[in-house]
């Protein structure tokens, strides 16, 4: 089995067989995740593949199973699917167990100070191709999510993304190179400013947060849409 294929059963092991404790309940939301996760991994698949085309990034074959999708492989493709799957469990795991940690007022001053900075370094690195689409993308959905639709779950989804920080360094940074000789992901130096958090590209925090917002979104509406 690949190294990446490790990786990911890595991490999803934990969260899929936790889904089922008493206080969670998460295999219950699943059929709201489902359809949130497939909707985004399609745009973020369609992203993928045109910037690997473009060889903006690409994968080191030895670290791989050796099954492609188009340009990308298989693990890849899972990528999209099971790392939501693993950060929108501790998304619940976070409301069911601390339950008077909302991050309200955190959440006004992270949406300003990400969607500024997000602005900015696109803006300034738009001939950067990664950087430009992560940093921009990740402005326009703070700014339409959160300041336009005025979302009541911002400050909980804050909170799930800064303790998600804690395996997303370990998993991008083993993806990056951090362990290996090479990296099971590598970047077009040409298209990302260079600075790196250890072995990951800065980008790979707006990319994330691209990633996992509008999941979070489409599963919240799902679900007020259910009750209501």
């Amino acid at each position: 089995m690949s190294l990446y294929f490790w990786i990911l059963i890595g991490t999803i092991t934990g969260p899929f067989f936790l889904s089922f404790d008493k206080k969670v309940h998460f295999y219950k939301f699943w059929k709201f995740l489902l359809p949130a996760t497939f909707v985004i991994a399609t745009f973020f698949l369609i992203w993928d593949e045109y910037f690997t085309q473009l060889e903006i990034w690409g994968f080191t074959p030895r670290y791989l199973q050796g099954i492609y999708l188009g340009h990308l492989p298989l693990e890849e493709c899972l990528f999209f699917i099971l790392v939501p799957y693993a950060c929108l469990f501790i998304y619940e795991v976070l409301k069911a167990y601390f339950p008077k940690i909302t991050f309200i007022k955190f959440g006004h001053f992270f949406a300003f100070g990400f969607t500024l900075l997000g602005l900015i370094l696109g803006l300034m690195y738009f001939k950067q191709a990664y950087t430009a689409s992560a940093c921009i993308i990740s402005a326009l959905l703070t700014i339409g999510i959160y300041y336009i639709k005025k979302v009541e779950w911002y400050g909980n989804f804050v909170f799930t993304f800064l303790v998600a920080i804690i395996p997303f360094l370990v998993v991008n940074g083993i993806l990056t190179g951090s362990f290996t000789d090479e990296p099971v992901v590598w970047y077009n130096e040409n298209h990302i400013i260079g600075i790196r958090i250890f072995t990951i590209p800065m980008e790979d925090v707006f990319y994330n947060y691209c990633m996992l917002f509008p999941i979070t979104a489409i599963y919240e509406w799902l679900k007020n849409r259910k009750s209501n």
